[in-house]
């Protein structure tokens, strides 16, 4: 089905982004708490590229399991409150698969 190519993808960013938006707040710890910037400078950057490729994999997701736009809205900003992406990506998958068993 076609819903379950575009889940793969999804589930594997929401894992990483959420990894990576938990160093970028170990990062940003350092940078205020301790002065010292260098580790935000290069995690920033690479979070927010991949998070942007989540926007897009939760898009496509979205578009191919018809969601509505406002709970493809909620599920792009789990990705922005440190560890709300790993709960919203077993929700996800699992009304994803409830879809396809139906």
């Amino acid at each position: 089905m076609i819903v379950e190519s575009a889940l793969k993808p999804f589930r594997v960013l929401a894992y990483i982004v959420g990894t990576m938006l938990l160093i970028l707040c170990a990062a940003i710890v350092l940078r205020y708490g301790f002065d010292i910037p260098e580790p935000s400078k290069i995690v920033s950057p690479i979070h927010g590229f991949l998070y942007m490729l989540y926007l897009i994999a939760v898009l496509n997701l979205g578009m191919k399991a018809r969601w509505t736009w406002g709970y493809m809205l909620g599920v792009m900003l789990a990705g922005t409150v440190p560890l709300l992406s790993f709960v919203i990506e077993r929700k996800v998958t699992a009304r994803v698969q409830e879809t396809i068993a139906a």
